[in-house]
């Protein structure tokens, strides 16, 4: 069974840094785009970032830009995020996501395949 594990959340201050990873189980994704889904309490999942399958390409939400970094490592099967200036805003349980396909927008859940069961970060004020 394929699964998309993640790890790295926890409670930080504001203004603080986290990093998440995500590394699949049961196969690779190295030929997959990956990205990061959040979903706060009360609110629908929303797109947070996105990266290529070669890791040539990244999208971010414009509420994360230049804050948030996108990266992979196909040698490692893994799939990061780092989260530096976070925000109490950013408090949201954190998904990792696979497709075949890389979108330069912010995509939806539904075009994505496979899904971790999300790492929670906690930001502080």
């Amino acid at each position: 069974q394929v699964q998309l594990i993640e790890s790295g959340g926890g409670l930080v201050q504001a203004g603080g840094s986290l990093r998440l990873s995500c590394a699949p189980s049961g196969r690779t994704f190295s030929t997959y785009a990956m990205a990061w889904f959040r979903q706060a309490p009360g609110k629908e999942r929303e797109f947070v970032s996105a990266i290529s399958w070669s890791g040539g390409s990244t999208h971010y939400a414009d509420s994360v830009k230049g804050r948030f970094t996108i990266s992979r490592d196909n040698g490692k099967n893994t799939v990061y995020l780092q989260m530096n200036n976070l925000k109490p805003e950013d408090t949201a349980v954190y998904y990792c996501a696979a497709t075949t396909t890389f979108y330069y927008r912010d995509s939806s859940s539904g075009e994505y395949d496979y899904w971790g069961q999300g790492t929670q970060v906690t930001v502080s004020s």
